[in-house]
């Protein structure tokens, strides 16, 4: 499990939001920084990502997917699959300690670095060292609430940062 952040994404009626805290912490005990952008659009706006782990690592594979994109006429999928095989294969991709979680109007999915990519059937995911907060938070709020997408990513984050130490209440939002 990758720490330093938490990242969740909700596809619900037709909407889609990717939510993340700010938080970057170094080790076990040092914050660096609260309010980092961890959630953004990439492909002319078309595409929201978030990561978790190294930040360097996950902007590396953040232009990769970005080049993706453009190669294979902005199709998600295609780009998520192309990634994961040329992270996996590569040497020195291979080394990257990162996730990313990325979504268009009609995709959410995860990406991970041992050639994994998976949409989530209930259209909920979450990464990061407060993922499994976040999820258990998104999955119950999406069944027992009428909150919009953005509302339960948003709520998901603040409850995961309420659990876990490397998470904070600093959030960015996207929404497609």
């Amino acid at each position: 499990m990758l720490k330093g952040t938490t990242i969740v994404a909700v596809k619900k009626d037709n909407q889609i939001a990717i939510a993340g805290d700010g938080q970057v912490t170094m080790g076990q005990t040092a914050i660096m920084k609260n309010k980092a952008k961890k959630v953004r659009r990439i492909y002319n706006n078309e595409v929201i990502i978030g990561f978790a782990g190294s930040v360097a690592d996950a902007l590396t594979l953040a232009e990769i997917l970005e080049e993706k994109l453009e190669q294979y006429s902005g199709n998600l999928k295609r780009s998520a699959v192309e990634l994961a095989k040329e992270w996996r294969r590569d040497k020195v991709l291979r080394n990257l300690e990162a996730m990313l979680i990325a979504a268009d109007l009609d995709n959410l999915l995860l990406i991970s670095g041992n050639g994994e990519v998976i949409e989530p059937d209930e259209g909920i995911v979450a990464i990061g060292s407060g993922g499994n907060f976040a999820l258990a938070s998104a999955k119950a709020l999406f069944k027992h609430s009428s909150l919009k997408a953005e509302d339960i990513a948003r709520e998901s984050i603040l409850i995961a940062s309420s659990i876990c130490v490397y998470t904070n209440d600093s959030i960015t939002v996207e929404v497609l």
